[in-house]
């Protein structure tokens, strides 16, 4: 299965341990943010994956950030 996955700046070290998880279940990730800890917005990301979704790139997604409420919202 292809899953996308994104985070803000809050849930970067998630992400990465997340990443690590699901390649090891035998998954394709699609990494698509943030790179680092620096300040972002999480819409930006919600918004990637939606699009990955909706353009069939990938089955599943992943949204993190920091309360896990705006990510739902966006």
């Amino acid at each position: 299965m292809r899953i996308a996955i994104s985070a803000d700046h809050a849930g970067f070290d998630l992400k990465q341990g997340l990443l690590a998880y699901i390649l090891s279940l035998g998954h394709e990730v699609l990494d698509l943010g943030t790179d680092s800890k620096l300040s972002v917005d999480y819409p930006d990301f919600a918004e990637k994956v939606g699009k990955t979704l909706q353009n069939r790139q990938a089955e599943r997604g992943i949204i993190i950030c920091g309360s896990g409420v705006g990510a739902c919202i966006s």
